[in-house]
């Protein structure tokens, strides 16, 4: 059987690839590829697995691996769509060097000339705010800040979001230090769109999707997931079993945070997105602007483990991309994760190596180990059980956590301080919104105004401190709520943090400082 191949930087060579590219084994055989995957899939417990390798230009291999959703019979392919969550994020930085091309903006251009609404919590960094600022999670914020603003459910506007980033505490100096962020990427989609005169989903679908003919296949706008079918679920394991979780974004709603982690890809149209950057742009974005993307903007610290397992000796954020040395070569990759739906992109440009995993359950370690058991495959470093290794890991994390979390509790029934009708009424938070603590069941009753997804029971623990335990199990987020009180004794405010250090960082209760208002 021929070879497709890609002819390098030249997107019209792209655009004629047939919508079904056939399939080669290269320097990994269909067989060990079918171990890696099922040997993860068992091992941590992932429903579905779409998995494409793009090698020289040419598909050695795209494949999926079990069910869309449990306990249903639709099968994983290479065209079934997935969440991909941060992976999103080039896209987004693509779309502007896209603009940044065309000449209708620069990348050290002040946000506030395209949007005047934008406010940083300092004015001078409001004033010195770039584009380029808004993707290198380098703004002074703390990691995740502000994703309670969208997650786990959100009925804000992305005008909304933006006029609240002003509330968000600065933790770090401006441009001093890295913590990763979604907010400001909502941000960049909203600079994409007052630039072009289109919406974010559509530039992006029109001038990226499209031009790479993956538009049926790869969704800026995701209410266009509605005439799909073939479409992964979500998934997240409860008390040990399996269950289909709810969308941070319902099929068919229109998702706020699109910029940041809301487009839907298959791993087919995910090799054909991979290939561009392999090829310097291959034409849809300019050498130069691709070299961009691909330059360090933030430092990062070199992970321990990176260091250990792979001579790590450099790691940088990007534009879009996370970049570091891996055995010597350049690696440039990105996860995704929402809720029920992890995600991996890497490439090593110097091999013309691009891998994809997609995967429908929220547990991380599958994709890590699928990827490095691939990349060991091609680059010959090694032979590590890599699914074997992060199952330790993730083991001792729980364990760990568990620990963690069982210290801090007592085998005496806790009893709240004060009646729990003073606890009840009205509290604000400057970015976060209105909750309102009610009782029910003789017990009181968290209610988020505009997160409706956020609700549940709150159980004392000691003094002033609650439980709130989440009607929605999935969300695997339960949190401390500690009340406050005046000198008399009346409750005025509440600060909440997530119990188990294992909770995912965008449930940042730890940056809301409710006030009592009613």
């Amino acid at each position: 059987m021929k070879k497709i191949s890609f002819k390098k930087s030249l997107l019209s060579s792209i655009l004629v690839v047939a919508s079904h590219l056939p399939v080669f084994a290269g320097n990994l055989s269909e067989e060990r590829l079918d171990q890696f995957v099922t040997e993860a899939m068992t091992e941590f417990n992932i429903p579905g697995i779409a998995v494409g390798v793009i090698k020289n230009g040419s598909i050695e291999h795209l494949k999926g691996y079990g069910v869309r959703e449990v306990g249903k019979e639709g099968l994983v392919d290479g065209d079934t769509l997935y969440a991909i969550a941060s992976n999103s994020k080039a896209f987004t930085a693509a779309a502007l060097a896209i603009l940044v091309d065309d000449g209708v903006l620069r990348w050290d251009d002040k946000v506030i000339d395209f949007l005047p609404n934008f406010r940083m919590m300092d004015a001078w960094v409001t004033r010195e705010f770039t584009i380029r600022d808004l993707l290198t999670h380098r703004s002074g914020m703390g990691l995740g800040a502000g994703d309670l603003m969208f997650w786990p459910s959100t009925e804000r506007t992305r005008k909304e979001i933006i006029e609240n980033i002003r509330h968000l505490k600065m933790v770090s100096g401006f441009r001093t230090e890295y913590a990763y962020d979604n907010t400001l990427y909502v941000v960049a989609g909203e600079v994409i769109a007052a630039a072009s005169g289109m919406s974010y989903e559509d530039f992006v679908q029109s001038r990226i999707m499209n031009q790479l003919s993956i538009g049926k296949s790869c969704l800026a706008d995701i209410t266009g997931l509605a005439e799909q079918e073939n479409v992964a679920e979500p998934h997240v394991t409860v008390d040990g079993k399996l269950h289909k979780a709810s969308r941070l974004h319902e099929i068919g709603d229109p998702m706020v945070i699109a910029a940041a982690g809301g487009i839907q890809c298959s791993a087919r149209a995910m090799l054909k997105w991979v290939d561009v950057h392999l090829n310097d742009g291959a034409g849809l974005i300019s050498k130069k602007q691709h070299e961009e993307m691909w330059t360090p903007q933030t430092i990062q610290p070199v992970n321990q483990s990176d260091k250990n397992w792979h001579g790590t000796n450099f790691s940088a954020y990007g534009l879009g991309f996370r970049l570091k040395d891996y055995h010597g070569l350049k690696h440039v990759s990105h996860t995704g994760g929402l809720l029920g739906m992890v995600t991996y992109t890497v490439m090593l440009p110097k091999e013309k190596l691009g891998i994809v995993v997609l995967t429908n359950q929220e547990n991380g370690s599958a994709m890590r180990a699928i990827m490095e058991n691939i990349s060991q495959s091609y680059l010959e470093t090694g032979d590590v059980d890599w699914t074997a290794r992060f199952s330790d890991i993730r083991k001792r994390n729980i364990e760990r956590a568990a620990s963690q979390v069982t210290e801090e509790q007592s085998d005496e029934e806790a009893e709240a301080l004060l009646p729990l009708d003073d606890y009840v009424g009205l509290y604000r938070d400057p970015w976060f919104g209105d909750v309102k603590i009610s009782k029910k069941d003789d017990a009181l009753y968290f209610t988020a105004a505009k997160s409706s997804k956020l609700k549940g029971s709150m159980t004392p623990f000691k003094f002033n401190t609650f439980k709130a335990i989440w009607d929605n199990r999935s969300f695997n987020a339960d949190a401390y709520a500690m009340f406050s009180t005046d000198f008399e004794g009346n409750v005025n405010g509440l600060k909440m943090k997530a119990i188990s250090p294992l909770t995912d960082f965008s449930y940042d209760f730890h940056d809301l400082d409710f006030k009592k208002v009613e």
